[in-house]
């Protein structure tokens, strides 16, 4: 009898995040370029984070990988497209004319920016959050990634992640994540859809 796990027994999002990162990376190889701009966009819960990191630690390139989680710039609870215009003047504009981009850190308990954090545009960049997908900032990227997975999975995976903190929040920033899909309809500018369980 062999000791390996059943394919039954293994984690259905872990699968699901190894296929996706495999596809990320073909399409990031297939940009050929030094300094790619990858921008991952979906709900909350989704598995944009997970999705994320895994590519920055597999990158299909060589050298260092940036990578901005927009959880590090909306300002507050009700901030999610502000967050996004702000990543997109600070970090995305620069990158795409090849200077510098400086961005701070959104201290969500003195309710105000903190350090700063340079981006080198000479280097690959990763950034990922909801609300990133919008008109204006899908040229500034060569890969841009829906992620979708059920309502149930991604409230379950959202609130376990950060519990009491996000719990009384859910609604409110759900509210905004549907006028995002509204106005922006971000599924329809992204080059790769991917579905998680």
């Amino acid at each position: 009898m062999s000791s390996a796990p059943s394919r039954s027994s293994a984690d259905p999002l872990d699968e699901a995040l190894t296929v996706a990162v495999g596809a990320v990376s073909a399409r990031v190889a297939a940009v050929g370029a030094a300094n790619p701009v990858v921008l991952i966009d979906g709900r909350s819960g989704a598995g944009k984070s997970s999705l994320a990191r895994r590519l920055v630690s597999t990158w299909p390139g060589r050298g260092r990988v940036q990578l901005v989680a927009l959880d590090d710039l909306y300002p507050g609870w009700d901030g999610l497209a502000d967050g996004a215009r702000y990543a997109r003047e600070t970090i995305l504009l620069p990158h795409a004319k090849g200077t510098i981009g400086v961005w701070q850190r959104w201290d969500w308990e003195t309710g105000e920016r903190a350090e700063a954090h340079a981006v080198d545009p000479s280097l690959p960049l990763v950034v990922e959050g909801s609300g990133l997908l919008t008109a204006a900032a899908a040229p500034l990227a060569d890969v841009r990634v829906w992620v979708d997975a059920p309502d149930r999975s991604r409230k379950d995976r959202a609130l376990h992640r950060d519990g009491d903190t996000y719990r009384p929040h859910w609604e409110r920033w759900a509210k905004q994540e549907d006028e995002h899909l509204v106005r922006d309809e971000p599924q329809t500018l992204a080059s790769l859809v991917l579905c998680l369980p």
